[in-house]
């Protein structure tokens, strides 16, 4: 027995169907900023962080939505056919997951971004602050330079 599989790996139809089902609640950072690039129809990425750490930066085109405002708001403020990415910090923080759950209470289709903001700034992506955009340098423990993940 190794340290590894102290506990036994689960059957492959299993593992399969807890994989597939974690890829229908999360999406990441990579993917989030593709389709926005691409301007994907019906997506709507939501930054669910306070109004200080919004005006700190946040995702170009996000909505403002505050976790604790999400039941009062999103009703006036989000089209109900439309796919929700959730964000907050990082991922020491479950801000994104309370968000996303209450986006699901709502009865939205919504996916929580792992990585949230800080793999946004880590990746080098667009940041928007006071209206400008800008981007800082590319970490290289997360995208190292010359390689593409293409996963």
């Amino acid at each position: 027995m190794t340290a590894v599989t102290r506990v036994p790996p689960a059957p492959p139809a299993e593992a399969a169907a807890h994989f597939a089902a974690r890829l229908a609640f999360e999406t990441d950072v990579s993917d989030v900023h593709a389709d926005l690039e691409a301007g994907a129809p019906g997506l709507l990425v939501v930054d669910s962080r306070s109004p200080e750490s919004w005006a700190a930066g946040h995702i170009p085109g996000a909505l403002h939505l505050p976790t604790a405002e999400i039941a009062a708001r999103a009703a006036a403020e989000v089209t109900s056919s439309a796919v929700v990415v959730t964000y907050c910090w990082g991922p020491a923080c479950n801000g994104a997951t309370r968000a996303a759950l209450e986006f699901a209470r709502l009865g939205f289709a919504v996916k929580e971004m792992i990585g949230g903001f800080e793999y946004w700034v880590r990746e080098g992506l667009p940041v928007e602050r006071a209206g400008a955009v800008s981007r800082g340098p590319v970490d290289p423990l997360v995208a190292p330079p010359g390689f593409a993940c293409a996963c």
